[in-house]
């Protein structure tokens, strides 16, 4: 990555620390900054407004993969308490884990575990940490030690009913209390997958899709099972699982073909749209791993415009924003979102960039 991420402050009372519900707000209550590129004209608007904004033919790819209840309390063998972040299904059965010691009521990474540690789990479940995990030798160990490990667990009963009996959402330390599974769920969720939610989507709820539908908009599915964020440490995106239907690529074609707007729900969606899609623009389906890290200088393929959160300073991320956007234009957008007051991360306001 030539390009250097995006950098400013973000005032502390800029998180979001509680859902909108929490707020006072519905889901599709939240502010929207609408941003056209061409212009760099600026509109603020409430989420709910969105079909204002859009237009007969374009079309919302959107993915349908759920949050998994995937922090868990786990114990060392001196009895010291951590938490186990569960980030991705490897093949053989076998996961990679982030390891998190409580710090008030948050957590922050515990680097110092080795190879062959064993952590207990509840109702006698373990995981065994068995090597550091990067498809990157330069990434494996980093600074003060590893952040993601390749990880073998050991559980009394089946993945799913486990974590729904002993899990919860991963959350960080702008939150500072536990929410229930469904305030980390978007209406969109075919199958769970993912560590944290694609929350680009959360807004959206089945009347404000009942009318995107009824002024032409089409909405495609997709699925890409999120990996944790890199919080603390702004890097690029590991291996994630993707799939794109036939159907959606289709339809990402005609939109293509008929002058119609693809505008991609969330930077999940970019990643598995931009690792389908060809050097002639030409979007096909396909499943499995994408390495994908989208910046300015690979550039952009298969959307016109994105509905996302407002991202971290420095986010890796805001490479991908910047390939659609421009490095100008997101300056634009991001100096209004913080003078007006804007909220960021999970629970927080959206943005629309648009072409």
């Amino acid at each position: 990555m030539l390009t250097r991420p995006l950098d400013f402050t973000l005032p502390p009372h800029l998180e979001a620390h509680e859902p909108p519900e929490a707020r006072g707000l519905p889901r599709d209550g939240v502010r929207l900054l609408v941003s056209r590129v061409a212009d760099d004209a600026l509109h603020h608007a409430t989420f709910r407004d969105l079909p204002a904004f859009l237009r007969e033919g374009d079309v919302l790819v959107i993915n349908t993969s759920g949050t998994l209840p995937a922090a868990l309390p786990a114990t060392r063998a001196d009895g010291s308490a951590l938490e186990l972040h569960l980030s991705t299904h490897l093949p053989a059965d076998l996961w990679t884990v982030e390891l998190r010691r409580p710090a008030g009521t948050a957590t922050l990474p515990e680097r110092q575990a080795r190879a062959g540690e064993t952590l207990g789990l509840p109702d006698g479940g373990q995981v065994t940490l068995l090597a550091p995990y990067s498809t990157d030798r330069s990434r494996a160990e980093q600074p003060g030690g590893v952040r993601l490990w390749v990880a073998a667990l050991h559980l009394p009963g089946p993945l799913l009913a486990y974590l729904a009996a002993h899990g919860k959402p991963i959350r960080y330390g702008y939150v500072p209390r536990d929410w229930p599974l469904g305030t980390y769920q978007t209406v969109f969720v075919t199958e769970p997958g993912s560590a944290e939610m694609p929350s680009a989507g959360r807004a959206f709820t089945p009347e404000l899709l009942t009318a995107l539908v009824a002024r032409g908009v089409r909405v495609a599915p997709l699925v890409l099972h999120t990996g944790v964020a890199s919080l603390e440490d702004h890097e690029p995106p590991y291996e994630e699982v993707y799939r794109v239907p036939e159907g959606t690529a289709r339809t990402v074609n005609e939109a293509q073909a008929s002058g119609g707007r693809v505008i991609a729900v969330g930077t999940t969606v970019v990643r598995a749209l931009e690792t389908v899609t060809d050097e002639r623009g030409v979007t096909h389906p396909g499943s499995g791993w994408t390495r994908e890290i989208i910046t300015p200088e690979r550039g952009i393929r298969a959307v016109h415009g994105l509905l996302t959160g407002w991202h971290e300073p420095r986010a890796s991320h805001l490479l991908m924003l910047e390939a659609i956007a421009g490095r100008r234009h997101l300056e634009v957008a991001y100096r209004a979102a913080l003078k007006a007051g804007y909220l960021w991360h999970e629970f927080g306001d959206l943005h629309l960039i648009l072409p």
